[in-house]
């Protein structure tokens, strides 16, 4: 039997679920035979720490007596703002001893203040991305997936991002079959590739101001397969194509065709998960009008193709025979 020692870092005003959500990951799995995760967690003096909710948390020991682990995982949550000269010390001594580090929400800000993200890919929660980008400027972040692998380096977005994370780290050492038991036991649906981004496509753009546009929005979410083209719904708005144009990215913050594509993808994602539709009536529903055309779209998006995410990620309910 492999043990694999998962080490986690508390601190004052840390995000309790970016803690206690992997752990619960980890702590499911190893109640199969033959797996086996060690959990620790460890505060620089191994006092107790109060997160941002108030719970007090208290960690098995201080870090400098904590063991050397597998999984070195650092939440985040308030207590990451500013500056952390003893945690970020430790960490840059420490952390490359880890064969895995992994870093919940802000725990991303810890890890670059310590230097241990310079020339990486990452991402954090949407709302501290920019900030990440603008303190660090040798770090590489993408602001879109829920996570992102970088060699033995894991980054994760906010909250329940980092359960997502777990799972398809469980998924890594022991296989698909255990993390899907594990997902049913959380109640949770392990559907989310990291590449998935933080938001729908409703969610990511803003809400236009004007109503015409705010209609349009609508429309397009409730017609994926009608004619989307921005001649199409600069008509439908009763604007000129090209103030249609600058008026929709004005106010939601993308282009017509781009918010087009997402709710394209994400139409078709969720029939790939959710029904035994073969791929070719999916890609009529979602306005691709072929199967080439959306596998083109999927392998650019996602870097998969619709029948491997259907195998990957349909839901049980759905699963059955379908003509892909």
């Amino acid at each position: 039997m492999i043990q694999r020692t998962v080490l986690v870092v508390l601190f004052d005003g840390v995000q309790s679920l970016d803690a206690t959500g992997p752990m619960e990951v980890f702590a499911g799995a190893s109640r199969a035979p033959g797996v086996s995760y060690t959990l620790r967690t460890a505060s620089l003096d191994g006092g107790p720490v109060r997160a941002t909710s108030g719970l007090t948390l208290m960690p098995d020991s201080s870090l400098a007596e904590a063991p050397v682990p597998h999984t070195l995982l650092v939440p985040g949550g308030h207590g990451t703002r500013g500056s952390h000269p003893e945690l970020t010390a430790w960490l840059r001594v420490h952390a490359p001893e880890a064969e895995r580090l992994v870093s919940v929400c802000t725990g991303a800000l810890l890890l670059a203040e310590a230097g241990l993200l310079d020339g990486h890919r990452v991402t954090t929660h949407w709302n501290y991305c920019a900030q990440l980008a603008h303190d660090f400027p040798a770090v590489e972040v993408d602001p879109d997936p829920i996570f992102v692998r970088d060699g033995r380096l894991a980054t994760s977005a906010g909250v329940t991002a980092g359960i997502d994370l777990a799972l398809a780290l469980v998924e890594e050492d022991h296989g698909r079959d255990l993390a899907l038991t594990v997902a049913r036991h959380l109640v949770v649906f392990l559907r989310r590739p990291g590449n998935q981004a933080q938001f729908s496509a409703q969610l990511s753009a803003q809400t236009a101001q004007r109503e015409p546009l705010r209609e349009v929005q609508h429309w397009i979410t409730q017609h994926p397969d009608a004619d989307l083209a921005v001649d199409a719904l600069a008509a439908r708005a009763r604007l000129s194509p090209r103030h249609f144009a600058r008026a929709f990215r004005a106010e939601t913050g993308t282009t017509p065709g781009r918010y087009v594509d997402r709710v394209r993808l994400e139409h078709a994602r969720r029939l790939l998960e959710d029904t035994c539709d073969p791929v070719g009536r999916i890609a009529r529903a979602s306005g691709y009008g072929t199967p080439e055309a959306m596998r083109r779209a999927f392998v650019k998006a996602l870097a998969t193709a619709p029948a491997e995410y259907r195998r990957r990620f349909r839901t049980p309910a759905s699963a059955g025979p379908a003509a892909d």
